[in-house]
């Protein structure tokens, strides 16, 4: 005869989410009802490079006592040997699956589907982020049920936390020898936050009993903007009458997106500069236009002193702090920006003249390298701190006077000429060519390394021509975006003969 089994539980989640608070109501779920509960949690490394993980098994009282004793229960779950697996997010359930505590002959996968990026996602110098829909395709075949839908939305409409909704949906699956009003009866008990818990726990229990998952939605079309600003409008319709429809959407973000950085007769020359490439040889479907307008735009937008002061102090921001850490009305919010200028960021935001005057100085620049040298930390949420930043912000009015302004434009116009010579004899490479923007980001060290990779490349590919092959400068490109230090790049310019 085989022994009974206790039910197994893995509980996936990150700081601050109520796992720990999930974990006790089952225990409580359990006791109360005629088990046995442990649980036991093994702490992750940090919130995004590891989550907690909590682990809980039941037991029947009855069948213990049929054993002759009380039974001795695991302290950690094991790969291929859990009954169900709740993860707070979808990363968690890619985790889970990953680690073999999710098998397609036994366990129940919950999950949440929305996304809080890991500190590898955020840090990579491309784009690190995994994707969602292969994440969602992997879990759904190594479950054997997968329920899953936006968990985070969910508890955010209830006024609730997302161990509310998960404790719905485990109710809600119907994979646990417990009814509904004992699931509801152990939030009770908890005795806080009561209502906007049940709340939450109704909603996601009714989408675990529809077996409703969230599925992609075809957006519709955006209306066209009509701008009131007679400047703003005038280059609205030049995207509609001067360029293919397929290009108007990434074309008039990159508009509103330098307007809002510098002025409108920035995002005409930005028009400027596209109309020229619209007129050379494309590699099917626009490739070279839609690459060319969405990295001139974010090159043409570079982050400068100004340009992180201003975002600092956007009301949007204040209120996305707010709301991500959950402050409610009358409660104060402190904001502490940590900001270390170095000289020459603080040269390229002056004009031109005198941010060069003070690089070249003596004492003056001594004088501001003393004072810059440990940084600040300046408290936005304050009025001397937030007119402080307004102040470096406003300095966007002398942009174009300044030295970094100067370097910029000279880059992107070396860019620009590449692509256009490169187009009339190889579009194809001339698209990969446009992508290697991507390398040019960010601000202050990380700009410098990324430029100083961006530079190693374009002096292969100059010293290649139209030789190089598109896979070849993808797989450069590609290697110099794995590794800021440049070592990967030098390794792949060796491989190929291009050192």
């Amino acid at each position: 005869m085989t022994p009974a089994q206790p039910i197994k539980i893995a509980i996936l989640a990150m700081g601050g989410e109520g796992g720990g608070v999930l974990a006790d109501w089952i225990v409580d779920l359990g006791e109360a009802n005629g088990y046995v509960a442990q649980t036991t949690s093994v702490p992750g490394v940090a919130q995004r490079t590891g989550a907690t993980i909590y682990y809980v098994e039941l037991y029947p009282e009855a069948q213990a006592a049929a054993d002759g004793g009380r039974p001795i229960l695991a302290l950690m779950p094991l790969p291929g040997d859990v009954d169900l697996v709740l993860a707070s997010e979808l990363m968690e359930a890619g985790r889970a699956v990953q680690r073999g505590l999710v098998t397609p002959d036994r366990t129940t996968l919950i999950a949440s589907t929305h996304r809080v990026y890991s500190i590898a996602e955020k840090s990579a110098m491309g784009d690190g982020r995994v994707d969602s829909d292969e994440l969602l395709a992997h879990a759904g075949r190594a479950a054997k049920r997968f329920i899953r839908f936006d968990m985070a939305r969910a508890a955010e409409a209830a006024g609730s936390v997302i161990s509310a909704v998960l404790f719905g949906a485990l109710a809600g699956a119907g994979v646990l020898p417990f009814s509904r009003a004992q699931f509801e009866a152990t939030i009770e008990r908890g005795g806080v936050g009561v209502k906007p818990s049940l709340k939450a726990f109704d909603a996601a229990f009714a989408r675990a009993q529809a077996g409703s998952t969230d599925e992609p939605s075809v957006a519709a079309p955006a209306a066209a903007p009509r701008p009131r600003h007679p400047a703003v409008r005038a280059l609205v319709e030049r995207v509609q009458r001067d360029f293919a429809p397929p290009l108007h959407a990434v074309l008039l973000e990159g508009v509103r997106r330098l307007i809002d950085y510098q002025d409108p007769d920035y995002a005409g020359l930005y028009l400027d500069r596209m109309a020229a490439v619209a007129a050379l040889p494309q590699a099917g479907e626009h490739r070279l236009q839609r690459e060319t307008a969405r990295h001139l735009a974010l090159w043409m937008s570079y982050e400068d002193t100004a340009r992180v002061a201003a975002l600092k102090t956007r009301a949007t921001r204040f209120e996305r702090v707010r709301s991500e850490a959950g402050v409610q009305d009358r409660q104060l919010l402190a904001i502490e920006e940590y900001m270390h200028p170095r000289l020459q960021e603080i040269c390229e935001t002056l004009p031109g003249g005198l941010g060069r005057w003070l690089a070249n100085s003596g004492a003056p620049r001594r004088l501001v390298e003393r004072m810059t040298r440990k940084g600040r930390v300046i408290r936005t949420s304050s009025l001397r701190g937030y007119l402080l930043l307004r102040l470096v912000a406003s300095a966007r009015r002398w942009r174009r006077s300044t030295t970094r302004y100067a370097d910029e434009n000279r880059r992107i116009e070396d860019w620009l000429r590449r692509i256009a010579e490169t187009a009339a004899q190889h579009p194809e490479l001339a698209v990969e060519l446009a992508q290697c923007q991507r390398l040019v980001k960010g601000y202050s060290d990380t700009h410098e390394r990324g430029l100083r990779n961006y530079d190693t490349l374009m002096a292969a590919f100059q010293r290649a021509g139209s030789r190089i092959a598109p896979a070849t400068l993808r797989e450069l490109r590609d290697a110099a975006l794995a590794d800021e230090h440049g070592h990967q790049l030098r390794a792949a310019l060796t491989r190929h003969a291009l050192a």
